[in-house]
């Protein structure tokens, strides 16, 4: 007999809408596989640190920065558990602070994740389009169990009916 193909999923949490569906995915999943799912945020503080360090950034600028990327991170890690709970389904959160590949790779070793979940691409000519290519990119070469890209236009109607 063959045994689920995933028991525990991470999905990763940022500020876009795409990954408000994959949160919202996460949860179909969870309702019909009966899996667990760990949403995951991370400040990439890595980033400041390089904007710092060729002083695109004051020492001073930095640390608000990221200190208005952790309130974000919280802000939408609670909307990530609202989404599960109103489902019956329970999400684990975390914030994380580095580099967005290697954390996400990291949590998902330390969760024995047997697939991560990211949100699809948003419209193109967004201004953040290709430090996501890179993360993206990133985390696809570097994860260690599958991973999947979350797009569609059913996924609020499919999570209505969940």
């Amino acid at each position: 007999m063959i045994k689920s193909l995933f028991k525990n999923v991470v999905v990763v949490v940022n500020s876009s809408e795409s990954s408000i569906s994959a949160v919202k995915y996460a949860v179909i999943l969870a309702k019909t596989y009966k899996c667990n799912v760990k949403a995951v945020y991370v400040a990439d503080t890595a980033t400041l640190k390089q904007l710092t360090l060729s002083k695109f950034f004051l020492h001073e600028e930095s640390l608000e920065y990221e200190s208005n990327l952790v309130t974000d991170g919280e802000r939408y890690l609670k909307y990530a558990l609202e989404l599960g709970l109103a489902k019956g389904i329970t999400i684990e959160t975390e914030l994380r602070k580095g580099a967005v590949w290697s954390e996400i790779t990291a949590c998902a070793d330390d969760f024995d994740a047997q697939l991560v979940l990211l949100g699809g691409y948003e419209k193109e000519g967004t201004d953040l389009k290709d430090v996501i290519s890179s993360s993206y990119r990133k985390i696809l070469r570097n994860v260690h169990c599958p991973v999947l890209v979350v797009k569609g236009k059913d996924i609020d109607n499919l999570y209505k009916m969940a």
